[in-house]
């Protein structure tokens, strides 16, 4: 495992050859299959990604998820969980632990990952405006970690003191203001550690409903493979191609809602443009009204949207960033309408 020596400075190292077995989550929607012979994801972060043959590929997708996920895998990183109708007030308590493992980015491409309960991004986290959250952080690394939860919250609380291996400390905020905000480590080297994997979401839904709606949550991230500064990959929830495979089934008609968040570590800005459709745009999710009507939302690294939209034929609706060259290393992927 990597440490704070010169080697433990090139965050991530690339071995082929696949193992291990994929985290399932509950299936609250369905995927859609679509097989196809893409570049695998270490030839791809090879060549940049940049490279392939567009008549085998014409939508600037280039790399694969690994062969071992499947249409359910990721379920647990994209379908949040739901609002589960305790009062406005209520008290929220989740632990979770800060490990180093092996994640599988792509085929054939593992990084050395830092993570939050295991799972990169780590666990979504869902609580209603003025309820107190304790969240309990274990650190079973090597390193210095901690978590810092964007939002509004005590300066006691901001999470940019380090936790030292070994040890847990126990964040308690009252969640708010309503919308969508990312946690990650803020521990330096900053762009390290986020850059490994040390990031998720927390909903933080207004007292007052919002309109129900098939949830969705979409964390844009790049992967740095061979400590060069640059990402050889980028991936929405984590892995590199996965939405390409296994795109978003939703039901014609039925309105969906995006959390869409950027985390991606040496880029300058992400973006989420979708096919076909138009969508409401509510910046950070704290207003009730929606702050544009557009089909391309730009975000700066930490910054969030919730984006709403109906599609309202059936067929497959694409989404990646408008910045294609973050699309062709694995973040393009769809929406099936059905």
């Amino acid at each position: 495992m990597a440490d704070g020596s010169e080697p433990g400075r090139r965050a991530f190292l690339r071995r082929v050859g696949i193992g291990g077995a994929a985290a399932v989550g509950g299936a609250l929607a369905g995927h859609e299959v679509i097989p196809h012979g893409h570049v695998p994801a270490a030839q791809a972060a090879e060549s940049g990604a940049d490279g392939h043959d567009a008549a085998d590929d014409p939508y600037g997708h280039a790399v694969d998820p690994p062969a071992f996920l499947e249409a359910t895998s990721l379920d647990a990183a994209t379908f949040p969980p739901r609002r589960d109708g305790r009062p406005p007030g209520s008290v929220r308590e989740h632990t979770i632990e800060v490990t180093a493992r092996p994640h599988h980015v792509g085929e054939g491409a593992v990084a050395d990952a830092w993570t939050y309960g295991g799972s990169v991004p780590g666990p979504t986290i869902r609580a209603t405006e003025g309820d107190t959250l304790r969240l309990r952080i274990r650190n079973l690394t090597e390193h210095a970690h901690n978590l810092h939860l964007h939002g509004r919250h005590s300066p006691a609380m901001d999470g940019w003191e380090p936790i030292a291996p070994g040890d847990e400390f126990t964040y308690e905020v009252i969640a708010g203001p309503a919308g969508v905000h990312p946690y990650h480590c803020h521990t330096p080297p900053l762009a390290e550690h986020i850059a490994r994997g040390l990031y998720g979401t927390l909903i933080v839904d207004p007292v007052e409903p919002r309109e129900p709606a098939l949830e969705v949550v979409l964390m844009l991230s790049g992967w740095d493979l061979d400590g060069d500064g640059r990402n050889e990959l980028v991936t929405w929830n984590g892995v590199a191609g996965y939405y390409a495979r296994f795109p978003i089934k939703v039901e014609t008609g039925l309105l969906v809602r995006a959390y869409v968040l950027n985390m991606t570590e040496y880029e300058a800005v992400g973006s989420f443009h979708l096919h076909g459709e138009m969508f409401d745009v509510y910046r950070t999710g704290t207003r009730a009204e929606p702050d544009e009507h557009t089909d391309t939302v730009t975000l700066g690294q930490g910054e969030r949207a919730i984006v709403e939209f109906r599609l309202p034929e059936r067929g497959r609706y694409m989404f990646h960033p408008h910045q294609h060259h973050l699309a062709g290393r694995g973040a393009m992927g769809w929406f099936a309408a059905i």
